[in-house]
């Protein structure tokens, strides 16, 4: 199976510049793991992510705010080119996370200011495994006070660690040990067509 891995990161701000190697890391680890990169179609931590993802071979969607490439591109004046395929939610940026968050099985997060809390918060209230790029600045190393201070019962889906490589294949670990044991063949064959039970 293939699993999507959202990466979310800043789009502008002080952790951009600072870490956007680690970025590039990401993208490029989830793509040699044979994973799909999803951002949020924008500039910044994710955009570096994305063009890593793709020039190492591998797939990478972006879920943009706008509704229209001529949207995404005149009135947002965000980018393309580095995107396999872009959905285009036309939900502006609040509901593109939620859509781009619900649409991968992981979210890793990498620096980042409100806009990658609000894609972190909406993946672990939806139970889903995420990573924290620790030293990565901004949100990513806010995040294990919150944790604490704020009490959060799911906390054991977040792994984090300061190395991006080791991070992605913690995530990948604890997709396998979730979704691992599908039996893809039964998923993709005709049952839902003629008819015939499922195993599942």
């Amino acid at each position: 199976m293939n699993y999507s891995i959202c990466v979310s990161g800043a789009a502008a701000g002080k952790t951009v510049e600072a870490s956007k190697a680690l970025a590039e890391r990401v993208g490029r680890a989830i793509a040699k793991s044979g994973n799909i990169t999803t951002t949020g179609a924008t500039v910044g931590l994710p955009y570096y992510a994305a063009r890593a993802a793709k020039q190492a071979g591998g797939m990478s969607i972006g879920f943009s705010p706008a509704a229209s490439l001529k949207e995404h591109i005149y009135k947002y004046r965000l980018p393309i080119g580095v995107y396999d395929f872009v959905n285009f939610t036309g939900m502006h940026y609040v509901g593109r996370d939620i859509h781009l968050v619900q649409s991968s099985d992981a979210t890793i997060t990498v620096g980042g200011r409100f806009g990658s809390l609000h894609e972190f918060t909406t993946a672990i209230e939806s139970k889903m495994p995420c990573g924290v790029l620790l030293g990565s600045g901004g949100t990513a190393d806010m995040i294990p006070e919150l944790l604490d201070r704020l009490e959060e019962t799911h906390k054991d889906l977040v792994v984090m660690d300061d190395d991006p490589e080791r991070l992605v294949a913690k995530i990948i670990k604890m997709l396998d040990k979730d979704l691992g044991n599908i039996d893809t063949k039964d998923v993709a064959s005709h049952w839902f067509l003629d008819g015939s039970p499922s195993k599942h």
